[in-house]
C-alpha cells in the first residue's frame, strides 16, 4: 500500500502525512503517528476507551516478534476490514485513534505532561 493510496483512505479524516519506518509506514496528524501500516494492513492507535470497539469487531492488537521470539504487544489495533470501503466511518475510527495518540503524546513516558512541540504534520489540527 503506498503512501497516496494511504493519504485517499484517510482524506474524509483529513489531511495526513505517512512516513516509512521497519519495512512499514506510519501515518500522522499534526506530527503525531495514531496510525501503523504494516503489510498493507492499517493498524490504528487505540487505548482502554476505544479498544473494545475492536474486540466487538473481531479485531486484534499488532504484534511484532522480539529477540528471543517472544511476541510483543502493541497499542495499536487491526483496522476493521470494512472501513477501506467506507471513508466516513473510516474517518469516525481515525478521529478517535488520533485522540488517544494526543492524550498519549501529552503524558511522557514516566507519566508527567510534557509538550512535544517541533516539527507538525501537513494539516494542523486544534
Amino acid at each position: 500500500m503506498d503512501a497516496e493510496h494511504i493519504r485517499e483512505l484517510f482524506r474524509s479524516f483529513g489531511p495526513v502525512a505517512v512516513r516509512a519506518m521497519f519495512g512499514g509506514a506510519g501515518v500522522y496528524a499534526d506530527g503525531v503517528m495514531f496510525a501503523l501500516v504494516s503489510r498493507d494492513i492499517i493498524y490504528l492507535k487505540a487505548d482502554e476507551h476505544t479498544t473494545p470497539a475492536f474486540e466487538q469487531e473481531g479485531m486484534g492488537p499488532f504484534t511484532y516478534a522480539a529477540k528471543g521470539g517472544r511476541r510483543v504487544l502493541t497499542s495499536y489495533w487491526r483496522m476493521p476490514d470494512r472501513l477501506y470501503d467506507d471513508p466516513d466511518e473510516l474517518a469516525h475510527w481515525a478521529e478517535a485513534a488520533f485522540a488517544v495518540a494526543r492524550r498519549k503524546a501529552a503524558v511522557g513516558r514516566n507519566g508527567k505532561r510534557t509538550d512535544r512541540g517541533g516539527k507538525r504534520a501537513p494539516g494542523r489540527r486544534r
